[in-house]
């Protein structure tokens, strides 16, 4: 990325395995799984009865309570994470980004569905009591720029303000864009990333209805297995990942604690399939390729990725296969691991979830385990951490994000 370099400085994760980064990334490195039994509602007949549900939430901790009727689950979790975000960056919550003129601060924050518990809870009641009788709120609880809007309006940031919506590249695009718009000179900080909630009956029950969830209802936290043999579909997850992002020497001036570096963004599309990855994972492998041009480095330069690794039959093996297409020989050597095997797939939320956890681990030089890896698959040949996490040298981690639609987003992480 030619243009200044940019930072992050904050991070907020709200996830299956906690309210808070550190309490995230701690439950990966010891390879807990947040995956359980559905307990939101009555499964009934669905054929998935498991999900990553965020268990430890209290939203009266980041949103008074008068509020919270006003907004969908997936607005709190951005709010939430945003309060994470830039409270980690040093910043004070009524200040907001005090150290940057409002107009050079923006917010990006985005969400595959937007608010799908308020639009199933308001269809059910226009249809049992009349739809004169829906929420005068539904509206605000489901569009999903209304998350960055929220979060402009706590902050104060007058920059840009919009939400990508790629479904499960979503949070990944929001991460890129700001990097793209700070490096440029459009902004000098962004609050930016991706927030999702979308396990409700309609959800599980429409991704049931594609053949795309795993049915391991008997156990859980082995459902999620990304590249072994015997994987049959993902899990639902939810949550959200927010950073604040900053141009580095006006980060540096501050004194700012920073976490790594974001060299480089790369998104394209396949142009194939509506929910299959390309042949080979053709659409994956130029994206990687890209960002390697984009962030000025060699494949070799690079020890670890942050796989997409839904625990898909097609995605694993066509991921594997890019990989092996843009890295070569040195993709024996690659570390690779999917967070998704504990948090399951937070859709919207996922890339910048994942790109968290990729910022963490090239700043704590230790890799997260792909938990559940059992039975080698022969179409999933590299080294993917299996099972325990792995104190290791990492120069340079890539984060993947790849989704329906075929859009594809790969960011790259250096520590400073």
């Amino acid at each position: 990325m030619s243009g200044r370099r940019v930072v992050i400085t904050g991070t907020g994760l709200v996830t299956s395995l906690g309210t808070g980064t550190q309490k995230t990334w701690k439950a990966l490195l010891e390879g807990k799984s947040g995956i359980d039994k559905i307990t939101r509602f009555d499964v009934g007949r669905l054929a998935t009865h498991i999900a990553g549900e965020v268990k430890d939430f209290v939203v009266e901790d980041f949103i008074d309570k008068k509020e919270v009727r006003r907004m969908d689950l997936f607005s709190q979790y951005a709010l939430a994470a945003a309060q994470m975000a830039v409270e980690g960056a040093g910043f004070s919550g009524e200040e907001g980004l005090k150290a940057y003129h409002p107009e050079r601060v923006g917010v990006i924050v985005g969400s595959g569905i937007g608010g799908f518990s308020s639009f199933e809870e308001n269809c059910l009641k226009g249809q049992e009591k009349g739809w004169e009788r829906i929420s005068p709120f539904f509206i605000i609880q489901i569009i999903p720029n209304m998350a960055p809007g929220l979060i402009s309006m706590r902050y104060n940031c007058k920059g840009p303000n919009w939400g990508p919506v790629s479904a499960c590249s979503t949070g990944a695009h929001a991460i890129g864009e700001a990097m793209r718009a700070i490096a440029w000179g459009e902004m000098d900080a962004a609050i930016a990333g991706g927030s999702e909630a979308p396990i409700t009956r309609m959800g599980i029950g429409g991704f049931s209805a594609m053949k795309a969830l795993s049915t391991n209802n008997e156990e859980p936290q082995k459902a999620s297995r990304p590249f072994d043999k015997n994987r049959d579909g993902f899990v639902m997850g939810e949550g959200a990942g927010i950073v604040v992002l900053e141009e580095m020497e006006q980060a540096k001036r501050r004194g700012a604690d920073i976490l790594c570096e974001v060299v480089g963004y790369a998104t394209n599309s396949d142009a194939f399939h509506v929910t299959q990855p390309s042949p080979e994972g053709e659409g994956a492998a130029r994206c990687m390729k890209l960002v390697l041009a984009n962030a000025k480095l060699a494949a070799s330069d690079v020890d670890y990725i942050n796989a997409h690794g839904t625990s898909t039959p097609y995605n694993d093996a066509s991921e594997t296969q890019a990989i092996r297409s843009v890295f070569g020989s040195h993709a024996d050597k690659l570390m690779i691991s999917s967070t998704k095997s504990m948090l399951g797939h937070t859709l919207g939320a996922t890339g910048s979830i994942e790109a968290i956890i990729a910022g963490l681990t090239v700043s704590q030089q230790c890799v997260h385990p792909t938990i559940n890896l059992m039975e080698a698959d022969p179409e999933c040949d590299l080294d993917y951490v299996p099972n325990e996490a792995r104190k290791a040298r990492v120069r340079v981690a890539l984060s993947n994000s790849f989704g329906f639609g075929g859009t594809n987003v790969v960011l790259a992480f250096k520590a400073v």
